[in-house]
């Protein structure tokens, strides 16, 4: 078994981002350093750089999100970058959605520990959820998936007007134009490729936005979430 490099002391950064939740930042990456590694959430190579490659990544994802909305962060894995952002944001309600259950226990202990009152997480894929959960203003993700694929699991997710923040890195521009058919028939209106993270992250982060208009998913989509909804109605009449 590959032993875990050690985590390094947290930079600078990280007490002007998490602020008061400073230490539930530096106990969540000593969660990942240890725990994250034994269970396979995360590689040991990647504990040196947890902190400027993975927390503070994805927490600069906030500068991006509205205020008090709902958000379902897809494919959550270790908590990134629905952990991070929820340490910062505690204004905002999110959903962490994670199929495989040794990253959904991990999660669940991550929250309780931690305290995270405005986080829930939920066990399931994305295509198996849409109607059973609240549609959400905001849908997150992390190299969950290219992104034409992952706009299928997340644009459903979505409420009217919502939007999809998708963490990429230098091909965002390119993944972009290959996926714009596929994010028109899904309901996009407007996309735009955003860098936040000024003064926090070097490079900075990439942010994919995908604005959706009145019907997420289009109209494919619309027919499984009137019929998830249908199913819902009946199953709560019983």
């Amino acid at each position: 078994m590959t032993e875990a490099a050690e985590l390094p002391p947290a930079p600078a950064q990280a007490r002007e981002v998490f602020g008061d939740r400073f230490a539930d930042a530096v106990r969540y990456a000593e969660l990942l350093a240890e725990a994250g590694v034994q269970r396979g959430l995360i590689g040991p190579r990647e504990v040196p750089r947890l902190w400027e490659r993975h927390l503070l990544n994805c927490a600069v994802l906030s500068e991006a999100v509205p205020e008090g909305v709902t958000v379902c962060d897809v494919g959550s894995g270790a908590g990134l970058p629905g952990i991070p952002l929820a340490l910062v944001r505690d204004d905002l309600n999110i959903t962490l959605l994670e199929p495989l259950l040794r990253r959904t226990n991990f999660l669940s202990e991550v929250v309780e520990l931690l305290g995270l009152d405005h986080v829930t997480v939920v066990r399931g894929r994305a295509e198996e959820v849409m109607g059973k959960l609240p549609p959400v203003h905001v849908v997150t993700a992390r190299a969950v998936a290219p992104l034409d694929r992952l706009a299928t699991w997340g644009i459903p997710l979505l409420r009217p007007y919502g939007e999809m923040l998708a963490l990429k890195g230098d091909t965002a521009e390119e993944e972009l134009k290959a996926a714009a058919s596929a994010l028109s028939k899904l309901g996009a209106v407007e996309t735009s490729v955003l860098h936040v993270g000024e003064g926090i992250v070097d490079p900075l982060s990439t942010v994919v936005r995908v604005e959706v208009g009145e019907s997420p998913g289009g109209v494919r989509f619309a027919a499984k979430r009137a019929k998830a909804a249908r199913t819902g109605r009946t199953r709560r009449r019983r």
